[in-house]
C-alpha cells in the first residue's frame, strides 16, 4: 500500500499578487492529487498538504519556480492514510493571524536557532522560554521549563505578553511553535515592543523532533498537529491522541474511557459546556460521517469526482470474495461475523492466532487487531462496527438495521458506551493482573451501571433493538457474554433477570451459534473457509 507524504511549509515573503496566484496553485495541486490547506496573503504562503509522493514533490518543484519561493523550506512526514478530506487554497490578510497592524516578519524578525543548537540556548538560565501555541496544544506536550501563556488563540499573544510577569525585566527570550511560523511572527512583535534579544526555533517543534535524537531531547510529551493524526510522537509517527468533535481538543486514551466521552460529540473537557442543541447537531454530524464511511466515501459535502482521491491503493485485488481476518473468541470479531451472517454476504474467513498474526493482515491493518475485512476492490475495513454497518447497508434480509434516524443514533451511542466505558471495566475485571493497580471487583461494580441501563431497556422490550433481534443486540452481546463468563456464578445471581434471559436467548440463537464454528488456523498461503455456510 502506497504511503501518503505530508508536507508542512511556510515562507514570509512579499506576494502582492497573491490573489492572482490562487487559481494556478489550486489547479496544479488538484492535478497532483493533493489535499490539505494553503493560505496566501500579501505577507507570504503557509500550509500543510498531503498526497502521493511523486505528485507532491512535483508540485513543490513547480512552486519553487517562482523566484520568490525558490528557497521555500518544508518539513516532511509519512502516514498510511490521507489525513485531509479535501483541498483548500484560501486568501487571507495574514498567513498566521495575530491581528496587530504593522507586524511584518519580512522587514524585522528574531534570530533563527537551528534545532541542534536549541538545547544549549534554552538551558541558559538568563533565557525565558515561551511556548507560543494554543492551550490545547501545550497540554499534550511542550519543552521542559517552557512558559505556557494559556492562550486560546494566537491573537491573544500580544495581550498576554503586555502583562506577562515572566517577561518583565527580561532581555533574552526564546520562542517556539509547531512549524516555526507563529514564533517567527511573535518574535517580530516582541522586537517591536522593545525586547532586545529574541530567538525562535527554526523549523519549529517538528524540525526539532526530526533532527534531535530522543536521548538528547528536551521535548516532553507529544506534538499536536492540525490534521487527522491529531498528534505525533518523537519519531514523528501518529501519536496516542484522537480529536474531540465537540471542542477540537486532543483526547487521550484515558479520557476516552470517561462516560463524558461520546464519539463524535464530546469529551471530558467540553461535556458540561455543550448545549442540548449542540449535542444533537454533533451526534447527527457523526452519524452522517459514519454512514458515509460505510459507503466507501472519504469525503464530506462534495461528490467524489470533484476532488479525486490520490492513488494510494494497489491495483484492484484479485480475490473473488471479501476476506475476513478473524479470531473466534474475540468479541469484536464475533459481532462482525454475526452481521455478515445476517446480511448473507459470503466472505472467506482466515482464522488467526493473535500471538502469530499473519504478515498480510498486518500489512492491511498495522494496528494488528481483528477483525479486518479486505474487500475485492482492495478497500480495508478494520473496525468491527464499520464492518457491521458495511454489511447491513448492503443487504438486510433479517431487518437488523435501525429503521429510524433516532433509533440509529441511540444504537450508536450505546455501542460507543459499550466499546469505551464498559470495555474498559470488562478488561480490568477479566484481566486484572494485566493492569497495574486494577482491582477486579471494583471494575465489576463500576460496570454494573452499564448493566443497569441494559436491564431497564430489556424490561420494556425483548431485545435491545426493540421487538426483534437487530444491529444493537449483535454489537453488544459478545461483550456481555465475556463479562458473564468471567464469574458465571456471580452473573447468574446478580439482580438482572431481563439481561440474563436476553443473554441466554442470544447464546442459543442461530445468529450466534453459527458464527462460533471452529475453523483451523489459516496456513498463510492457501484459501480460508467460506462463510456463512451455504451462501451462494
Amino acid at each position: 500500500m502506497s504511503r501518503v507524504l505530508i508536507t508542512a511549509l511556510y515562507k514570509f515573503v512579499p506576494l502582492h499578487d497573491h490573489v492572482a496566484l490562487r487559481a494556478p496553485i489550486l489547479a496544479r495541486a488538484e492535478a497532483a492529487g493533493i489535499r490539505g490547506t494553503l493560505l496566501l496573503a500579501a505577507e507570504g504562503i503557509n500550509g500543510t498538504i498531503a498526497g502521493p509522493e511523486e505528485g507532491l514533490r512535483s508540485f513543490l518543484t513547480w512552486l519553487r519556480e517562482d523566484a520568490r519561493l525558490a528557497d521555500l523550506m518544508h518539513k516532511e512526514s509519512w502516514t498510511d492514510d490521507m489525513p485531509f478530506l479535501r483541498l483548500k487554497v484560501k486568501l487571507k490578510k495574514e498567513i498566521v493571524t495575530m491581528g496587530v497592524p504593522g507586524i511584518n516578519p519580512n522587514t524585522r524578525v528574531g534570530t533563527y536557532v537551528k534545532p541542534t543548537d536549541w538545547n544549549a540556548l534554552i538551558s541558559d538560565p538568563s533565557v525565558v522560554l515561551i511556548d507560543t501555541r494554543n492551550d490545547y496544544e501545550v497540554e499534550i506536550g511542550t519543552f521542559r521549563g517552557a512558559v505556557d501563556p494559556n492562550t486560546e488563540s494566537f491573537t491573544d499573544f500580544p495581550a498576554w505578553s503586555a502583562q506577562a510577569k515572566e517577561l518583565q525585566g527580561k532581555t533574552r527570550v526564546a520562542m517556539f511553535c509547531t512549524g516555526g511560523i507563529r514564533c517567527e511572527k511573535a518574535s517580530a512583535y516582541l522586537l517591536s515592543q522593545g525586547v532586545e534579544e529574541v530567538y525562535h526555533l527554526e523549523g519549529g517543534i517538528l524540525k526539532y523532533l526530526e533532527e534531535v535524537p530522543k536521548t538528547e531531547s528536551l521535548w516532553e510529551g507529544e506534538c499536536f498537529v492540525f490534521d487527522r493524526r491529531v498528534s505525533v510522537d518523537h519519531d514523528l509517527k501518529p501519536g496516542r491522541y484522537s480529536m474531540c468533535a465537540g471542542c477540537r481538543r486532543a483526547v487521550s486514551p484515558e479520557a476516552r474511557q470517561s462516560p463524558q466521552f461520546l464519539e463524535g460529540v464530546s469529551c471530558p473537557a467540553c461535556y458540561d459546556r455543550l448545549t442540548d442543541d449542540q449535542r444533537e447537531r454533533f451526534a447527527e454530524r457523526h452519524l452522517q460521517l459514519t454512514l458515509a464511511r460505510t459507503r466507501g466515501q472519504t469525503f464530506w459535502g462534495r461528490r467524489p469526482e470533484e476532488h479525486p482521491a490520490p492513488s494510494t491503493r494497489k491495483k484492484p485485488a484479485r480475490h473473488p470474495l471479501p476476506i475476513l481476518y478473524s479470531f473466534r473468541r474475540c468479541p469484536y470479531a464475533m459481532r462482525a461475523r454475526m452481521a455478515l451472517r445476517a446480511a448473507a454476504i459470503p466472505v472467506e474467513i482466515r482464522e488467526v492466532v493473535l500471538r502469530d498474526k499473519p504478515p498480510h493482515m498486518l500489512e492491511l491493518s498495522p494496528k494488528g487487531t481483528v477483525p479486518v475485512l479486505w474487500l475485492s476492490d482492495n478497500t480495508v475495513i478494520d473496525e468491527s462496527r464499520d464492518i457491521m454497518m458495511w454489511a447491513l447497508q448492503r443487504k438486510d434480509p433479517e431487518a437488523w438495521w435501525p429503521n429510524h434516524p433516532d433509533a440509529l443514533r441511540d444504537a450508536l451511542a450505546l455501542i460507543d458506551r459499550n466499546d469505551h466505558e464498559f470495555k474498559h471495566h470488562l478488561d480490568r475485571y477479566k484481566y486484572a493482573t494485566r493492569y497495574e493497580g486494577a482491582v477486579a471487583v471494583e471494575h465489576r461494580t463500576a460496570a454494573e451501571a452499564f448493566f443497569a441501563n441494559l436491564e431497564q431497556r430489556l424490561s420494556e422490550k425483548p431485545f435491545l433493538s426493540g421487538l426483534s433481534r437487530g444491529f444493537l443486540d449483535a454489537a453488544i452481546m459478545p461483550f456481555v457474554r465475556q463479562f458473564a463468563n468471567t464469574d458465571r456464578s456471580w452473573f447468574d445471581a446478580a439482580p438482572y433477570p431481563h439481561l440474563q434471559a436476553w443473554l441466554a436467548q442470544e447464546l442459543a440463537s442461530p445468529s450466534f451459534t453459527e458464527v462460533m464454528t471452529k475453523y483451523p488456523q489459516w496456513s498463510g498461503d492457501g484459501p480460508g473457509v467460506r462463510f456463512p455456510a451455504g451462501t451462494p
